[in-house]
């Protein structure tokens, strides 16, 4: 029976044939709200549909892109750029939310960006704020492990990689992303909650991905983008319209931000 790793390694192969290259240096996983930036990230090698390369599906969410993009950075490195990614709320398990992760790993890449737009619980942190992730609490009820597979989470995203991502932009702020399975928003004691467990951000997204890159020993770089405020801070109803609304208003930051950190990697 083939596994997972089985099938990320098939699907990296198909890759590396695709574009004819020897391997991917880096990979970036641009969330909701992040899209503009992926023409930012370096000269364009090729590009293809996700579902075209084994064992993937197209994005089901609007806003995300659906395409793989690979590309040479500035810094001559080759990057995998996923302008979009399946999420546990669609249903199919937990494989497919990982396999761009571990397909990106297995193509050779040791360094992964994940990003997403998210709920903020921090006032000061508005529409349009770029947030490096410090740390996690999952909220899903979902692994990429299965067995005994026990990793060391103590410093999931990288201090090297944030303090890289502050030499672009040095007032990045750090915050504690939570995520819950979705697709529903979170309700306002949810939210609540999430703040007394020491979360400043919610999404739906990220956190079982880098799992999968810390167990194959890939340094992760997580960004939030907070579209909104959550629910209980916002007056308003929340919908996923305002999320496209403030990346497209941050699109010149985040396309800034991101290519600055390419360069860097």
């Amino acid at each position: 029976m083939v596994d997972a790793y089985e099938r990320a390694e098939e699907a990296a192969a198909a890759l590396r044939t695709r574009f004819g290259v020897g391997s991917v240096d880096l990979a970036f996983v641009l969330g909701s709200g992040w899209s503009a930036a992926a023409g930012s990230l370096g000269t364009e090698i090729g590009q293809c549909p996700l579902e075209e390369l084994p064992h993937f599906a197209a994005p089901v969410v609007l806003g995300h892109g659906g395409l793989l993009r690979l590309v040479r950075t500035s810094g001559g490195k080759v990057a995998a750029v996923f302008t979009g990614r399946t999420h546990l709320y669609e249903g199919r398990g937990v494989e497919p939310v990982v396999h761009g992760v571990r397909t990106a790993i297995a193509a050779g890449a040791s360094m992964i960006v994940l990003t997403n737009g998210c709920g903020g619980l921090r006032r000061e942190w508005g529409p349009g704020t770029p947030v490096l992730l410090s740390d996690h609490i999952n909220l899903s009820g979902a692994t990429p492990l299965v067995g005994p597979r026990f990793i060391d989470l103590t410093a999931v995203y990288s201090p090297r990689l944030r303090a890289l991502a502050r030499e672009v932009e040095p007032d990045l702020p750090e915050g504690v992303y939570v995520q819950f399975h979705g697709p529903q928003f979170e309700t306002p004691a949810e939210v609540r909650m999430a703040g007394v467990l020491g979360g400043d951000l919610v999404g739906m997204s990220t956190t079982v991905e880098a799992v999968a890159a810390r167990e194959l020993d890939a340094e992760v770089l997580g960004i939030s983008l907070v579209t909104n405020l959550a629910a209980g801070i916002s007056p308003e109803p929340l919908n996923h319209h305002e999320v496209l609304e403030a990346g497209a208003a941050a699109a010149p930051r985040l396309t800034a931000l991101l290519s600055g950190i390419a360069e860097r990697l």
